[in-house]
């Protein structure tokens, strides 16, 4: 948990995050969380489910926005755009090493203004 790269005020990114981060997560202010990463991508990477009932558990809000190896999609810029209107912010974005997180954020920009 070393490798949350802040991009603004309202959003940082990382690389793919276990259970056990969401406590230090919690602890450094983040108020929703977006997952970027495709389940199964990679042997041993947790599924969002993991994920998500332990942030629910800690009143951290959460969404699957899955960027695969179609890359960015519209689709995909559009469900992050509905993110970033409803959920509580600092919001911590993720996948692997944070790039797909990065690039979905930076193309709801000119949709957000």
């Amino acid at each position: 948990m070393d490798d949350i790269r802040p991009i603004n005020d309202e959003y940082s990114v990382t690389g793919q995050i276990t259970v056990a981060d969401l406590d230090q997560i919690k602890a450094l202010g983040f108020k929703s969380i977006v997952c970027h990463r495709p389940d199964h991508e990679q042997p041993g990477q947790p599924d969002f489910a993991e994920i998500e009932q332990r942030a629910h558990a800690l009143g951290i809000e959460t969404m699957h926005i899955p960027v695969g190896p179609a890359g960015v999609t519209a689709d995909a810029v559009h469900k992050m755009v509905d993110a970033l209107d409803t959920f509580q912010r600092p919001m911590l974005g993720y996948c692997r090493s944070g790039a797909r997180s990065t690039a979905v954020y930076q193309q709801t920009q000119h949709i957000r203004g």
